[in-house]
């Protein structure tokens, strides 16, 4: 298993356990996200970190879009005192198409012996629509700046 696959697998498996404290049924591109903001060491979690992206300031910025997101439908998150979702422990959450077209975006463009922290990073961010760029428009992120960036340390 080559160093890349190691830290993939870490990631993958990351995601899945915020993707079941989310009580989602899918692991997708926000909790990919997550998981690269929790993989210390990395290059992928340096840049984020320097561009004010630690993982708690994530989870936070990914509630705010959530009420947001609610907010837009005329829903206020305020008037509802809803009980936490309840988890399945057994059950695995699949992979969902945000999270697929994700690795797409890095596999296509990358030999896989050439694959580092980064280009997980890069197939997650280069998404135009979805909770990605949504939580990064609102955390006040350049998403074009943070790719140059994560180039940059590629």
């Amino acid at each position: 298993m080559s160093r890349f696959d190691t830290y993939l697998q870490s990631v993958m498996d990351r995601a899945e356990a915020e993707a079941k404290e989310d009580s989602s049924a899918t692991v997708d591109a926000h909790h990919l996200l997550l998981a690269v903001a929790a993989q210390d060491g990395t290059d992928a979690q340096r840049v984020l970190h320097a561009a004010g992206l630690g993982y708690e300031t994530l989870k936070d910025a990914l509630r705010r879009e959530f009420a947001h997101s609610l907010a837009a439908a005329g829903v206020s998150l305020d008037d509802f005192d809803l009980p936490r979702a309840t988890q399945e422990p057994a059950r695995h959450p699949r992979l969902g198409a945000s999270s697929k077209l994700a690795m797409e975006r890095m596999a296509t463009v990358h030999r896989k012996k050439d694959l580092r922290s980064g280009h997980l990073l890069l197939g997650v961010l280069r998404a135009e629509v979805g909770t990605v760029p949504r939580t990064l428009a609102l955390a006040g992120v350049d998403r074009a700046e943070l790719i140059e960036q994560v180039r940059s340390a590629l």
